[in-house]
């Protein structure tokens, strides 16, 4: 459907307006924030098969044709830094992929637990904090299209239910928060004004948050282009809550008029059928929005089998799990 209404643009012109730009197909997505640091350590990945090969190579066997890559500020060991992320950009860039950036704003993780200032960051008032954001952004965007790389989707902040930059960004904040959020929606446009910039906030399940939270934040201006969600539900409730973050990304889609996009999905890599199932369901209720809004699906580090990490889709044999089959779907 949606390859059939960008030719049905094309045919009438359009196009050429601007009115439809690249790939309109749904992106089945991986973020792979770990291979890097996986790879120097020496963790092998192997096909089906058993046969070693390249672990987006295998991901992209799989039907995945795009990639998430996370930005930390100054990561103490280098890895998610920007040069870091230029390099895995670069990489996936010239396998074909679509890309996706996701900006932390933190020297580490960010989530609705934890939002800390990078350290360079720390004294800084306001003003400047308004500043660090957009140049930040500015100066890897930049580094990645002088590298050939313009991606397709930019994260301004990782799950910022909670806010961003905390204490100045916290919700309780929000004015500064949609400033601060602003300023990384500027940098973004300013280097290339077709890069599409994503709000994620977690608990992709709970339509009243989301309705609460942008709610408030667009009375306050907040400028953004497409609204993403978290789900990782558990075992007893996974088909409650995969329903619950469908009708949320509906309603979502229907209230503000805004596209959206499962930024970070995950299950138990030791339920691979559940996994799969989740997965095809999330996928199949994302291409259901209304008028094409629903844009996507992207699991949270699938090959991640040596990180004590219990939600990816990889066996400790160095394998895909049958989950990944998922992305196989037309």
């Amino acid at each position: 459907m949606r390859s059939a209404i960008a030719a049905l643009l094309v045919g009438a012109g359009l196009c050429s307006l601007g009115i439809v730009r690249g790939d309109t197909s749904l992106a089945k997505g991986a973020d792979v924030g770990w291979l890097s640091e996986m790879e120097s350590n020496g963790t092998k990945f192997y096909d089906e098969e058993g046969q070693a090969q390249d672990c987006l190579q295998i991901l992209k066997d799989h039907g995945i044709n795009s990639i998430r890559l996370r930005v930390w500020v100054n990561p103490a060991n280098g890895w998610c830094g920007k040069d870091d992320v230029v390099t895995m950009a670069k990489r996936a860039s010239a396998m074909g992929f679509r890309i996706m950036i996701d900006f932390h704003y933190s020297d580490g993780w960010a989530d609705p637990g934890q939002q800390r200032k990078p350290a360079a960051w720390n004294n800084h008032d306001f003003a400047q904090l308004q500043k660090d954001v957009y140049d930040h952004t500015y100066e890897v965007l930049s580094a990645l299209k002088a590298n050939g790389v313009t991606p397709e989707w930019v994260q301004v902040g990782n799950e910022i239910t909670n806010g961003m930059l905390w204490p100045d960004g916290k919700m309780a904040n929000r004015v500064q928060l949609v400033q601060l959020i602003n300023q990384g929606y500027a940098a973004v446009k300013a280097v290339d004004k077709n890069i599409q910039v994503i709000i994620h906030l977690n608990n992709g399940a709970s339509n009243s948050m989301y309705r609460s939270w942008f709610d408030a934040t667009l009375k306050d201006g907040v400028r953004f282009d497409i609204i993403g969600m978290s789900l990782y539900p558990e075992r007893k409730d996974w088909q409650t809550a995969s329903n619950q973050c469908i009708a949320n990304m509906k309603d979502m889609a229907a209230r503000y008029g805004k596209s959206v996009m499962i930024c970070e999905i995950g299950f138990y890599a030791s339920e691979p059928q559940i996994s799969k199932d989740l997965l095809v369901k999330m996928i199949e209720g994302c291409e259901a929005i209304p008028d094409g809004r629903g844009l996507g699906v992207f699991y949270w580090e699938p090959e991640s089998f040596t990180q004590h990490y219990d939600r990816g889709a990889w066996q400790p044999d160095g394998k895909p799990t049958i989950a990944m089959d998922a992305f196989r779907t037309p």
